[in-house]
């Protein structure tokens, strides 16, 4: 079965965003460079392993301003995340754009039960970027397989969380740690009873 992989930054006291919205902790937390490197190249073998990006409508917008214009000359990571098939979850967005690149399909209904039968498809892994409110949706739903979290070595204070106040208790096994310039990369499966 595919996994749903929840790949995010987030500060040491747990904000995944400013107040409102912001990432600028990211750029200031790594020397690594975008056009190459250890970071670019775990990045790529990465995507590798997956063939489905999620995206709430938030990032989408962020992501399609961004990405679509980028090269692997400006962004290491450019055209393998360009290619990789999107799936936005939105009630809002109607058509997703996305430069010269294939379209992301729109999925206005429920998150969970789209990830539930993507997940029972043949296939690779499926990833969330960004998205808080649906990685939070999806984890509430006991659809996370594995976290891999970029902790950032700031302490912002205040802004959102990834795991939000509520969720039930899951057990987590560590697979990987490994450092980038001061940023703790940490990859945790979720243990199944």
């Amino acid at each position: 079965m595919r996994k749903v992989v929840v790949q995010e930054f987030v500060t040491l006291d747990g904000f995944a965003a400013g107040p409102d919205g912001e990432l600028d902790f990211i750029a200031g937390s790594s020397d690594s460079d975008a056009n190459g490197g250890e970071f670019v190249d775990d990045q790529l073998a990465f995507l590798e392993t997956v063939d489905t990006i999620l995206l709430g409508s938030v990032t989408y917008r962020m992501f399609a301003e961004y990405w679509p214009r980028q090269t692997v000359e400006t962004e290491g990571i450019a055209d393998a995340l360009n290619a990789t098939p999107k799936v936005v979850f939105s009630k809002t967005v109607g058509r997703a754009a996305w430069g010269d690149w294939e379209e992301p399909r729109v999925v206005a209904g429920s998150a969970s039960e789209e990830v539930r039968r993507l997940k029972g498809e043949p296939g690779k892994d499926l990833v969330v970027w960004g998205s808080l409110s649906l990685a939070d949706s999806l984890m509430r739903d006991g659809l996370v397989d594995e976290y891999r979290l970029w902790v950032c070595p700031v302490l912002l204070g205040r802004g959102r969380r990834l795991f939000e106040h509520g969720l039930e208790t899951h057990w987590l096994k560590r697979l990987e740690t490994k450092t980038y310039d001061g940023v703790v990369a940490v990859r945790y499966e979720v243990a199944r009873p």
